[in-house]
């Protein structure tokens, strides 16, 4: 392979006008993170007087220190819990992430319970289902940190009830697959709540502290006239002598994450030596940021983006001259051998024959793909749909749905139309999925959907004799644009968790890095399945 050699200006006015751009939008996503740290830290006088540590701490001493972590939808909610966005308090009411405990790579969850008791929010429903299901596919241990008031009765929809069964059965899911769930009991766990010890292989509980009931004081008297206390009912020294729920005793916070530590390095998995013969790109990741254009219009050429990624910036560009707008090329990454699927504009029918081509050959040679959107869809119009494109986009299609290797996305630009789907977005579940700041996903863009509905409502009128309202028109035509950009926006479709995350582009590197590390860990990894979960004795 051979060093890229890159026509890029960093230093020209329209890359810092870029930049300045990117930034801004960093600085808006990373203030909405924020946010909630900020919300849940209000309650630190609680927790101090209780003598428990706040969910982020907790999180922060279970980890090794100086290894990598990877937060996972952080964005979770975002205007789902109120459409308001000075309100909106992005998470869904819990961390989650991939890192290292006792050198272990897995997979750590904790209910943020400085916000409303913990208690499950509609989208922390989804996120855990979500990190849960990232876990069973990587084969990760699932440590989860549980503090959580439940169910929010006053918020109740019964969907959200029936769907949350697939919580505890993806709990046993992974313990049947031969993958510990590892529960330390922080605080509460109410009704379904205590089955989320109930179906873990390890249950740490605190002393004083920790609470797994099926029914509270209240809604045993309320249900049986029946009356007792907290800890009679599910108190941690009752659980670890009485009911056998509990495997270990704490006395505190700190205690039970220590031994969590010690439970996790006693599982005895092997513990991958970082790569240390890796090599960086020859271009720095800070143009990155002046690359993307804002208005997505702008052509751009993705292979400078995959130059700033690639080890050592070599590419080996697969059929270059045939389909150009579709770019295929082999490379490294961390040292991982990927082939990168990428767009320089509509997908056309070369470009879609090019795509399933690429893919299938990548299988062969069993190596992973990453997707790097930047596409406004497949080619329309008449010379297009004469040569097949639907067919041709459907073979793309196919491909992609079939692929035998890890595929990983990032959503860099544009992600519309049916161009979503031929680069493997959300609905073609790849191992994992991000976003740039940035980015913006639709059916179509916003004037171009305002633009076909204003033709059709003209036309409509036009069979009835009528001529359109200017005025109309153009209410109708601002609400469609504004509805599209709304909701194309990357914060909101992260909101929805139609990716894993949102990050910065000059993290895009590492970020892949350390899921192509997961991934290979995973293919490497002989678990050993059950035919049932490990059950409570």
């Amino acid at each position: 392979m051979s060093a890229w050699a890159s026509k890029w200006n960093p230093s020209a006015p329209l890359a810092q006008q870029r930049s300045e751009a990117a930034l801004a939008r960093i600085a808006q996503w990373r203030a909405l993170e924020q946010r909630a740290a900020a919300a849940s830290a209000r309650s630190r006088p609680v927790f101090d007087q209780r003598g428990q540590l706040l969910p982020r701490d907790r999180v922060a001493l279970l980890l090794d220190p100086g290894r990598p972590w990877l937060p996972l939808c952080s964005l979770a909610g975002w205007l789902q819990d109120s459409p308001d966005p000075g309100k909106s308090v992005p998470g869904g009411g819990m961390l989650a992430g991939i890192g290292f405990v006792s050198g272990v790579r897995c997979m750590v969850v904790a209910s943020d319970s400085g916000i409303e008791a913990g208690a499950i929010q509609a989208m922390g429903l989804d996120k855990i289902q979500r990190v849960q299901e990232i876990a069973l596919q990587n084969r990760l241990p699932f440590l989860h940190l549980v503090e959580s008031a439940g169910a929010n009765l006053m918020r109740y929809r019964v969907e959200g009830f029936v769907h949350g069964g697939a919580l505890f059965r993806n709990l046993a899911r992974l313990s049947a697959a031969g993958l510990p769930v590892i529960t330390v009991q922080h605080g509460s766990g109410t009704a379904g709540g205590a089955y989320m010890p109930g179906l873990s292989d390890v249950v740490i509980m605190v002393r004083g502290r920790s609470r797994a009931f099926l029914a509270g004081p209240p809604l045993l008297k309320a249900a049986t006239g029946e009356v007792a206390t907290e800890e009679e009912l599910g108190g941690a020294e009752m659980h670890s002598g009485i009911s056998g729920l509990g495997e270990y005793l704490a006395e505190d916070d700190r205690h039970a994450l220590g031994i969590a530590r010690e439970v996790m390095d006693r599982l005895g998995w092997e513990r991958p030596a970082p790569r240390m013969d890796v090599l960086p790109p020859r271009l720095p990741a800070e143009d990155l940021l002046g690359l993307m254009p804002a208005n997505l219009r702008e052509p751009v050429d993705m292979r400078e983006v995959i130059a700033r990624i690639a080890d050592g910036s070599e590419l080996l560009e697969f059929k270059s001259l045939y389909g150009a707008a579709t770019v295929c090329v082999q490379a490294r990454l961390h040292g991982h051998d990927v082939g990168f699927i990428t767009n320089n504009g509509p997908i056309d029918v070369a470009g879609a024959n090019k795509a399933a081509h690429f893919i299938q050959r990548q299988c062969q040679l069993g190596q992973p793909i990453v997707y790097l959107q930047n596409t406004t869809g497949y080619m329309v119009g008449r010379e297009s749909e004469q040569a097949g494109m639907i067919k041709h986009g459907s073979k793309m299609i196919q491909a992609v749905t079939g692929a035998t290797v890890p595929q990983l996305t990032v959503q860099c630009g544009a992600s519309f139309g049916a161009g979503n789907y031929g680069m493997c977005g959300r609905g073609y579940a790849p191992r994992f999925l991000f976003s740039w700041p940035g980015a913006r996903t639709a059916v179509m863009g916003g004037e171009q959907a305002a633009r076909t509905m204003q033709m059709v409502s003209e036309a409509a009128l036009a069979r009835k004799g009528l001529a359109p309202d200017p005025e109309k028109s153009r209410e109708q035509y601002e609400r469609i644009v504004a509805m599209f950009e709304a909701q194309s926006d990357a914060f909101y479709t992260s909101g929805l968790l139609l990716d894993d995350g949102v990050i910065d582009p000059r993290d895009t590197r590492d970020v892949l890095g350390f899921c192509l590390d997961t991934c290979a860990e995973a293919a490497a990894r002989t678990p050993r399945p059950l035919p049932f979960g490990v059950a409570r004795m």
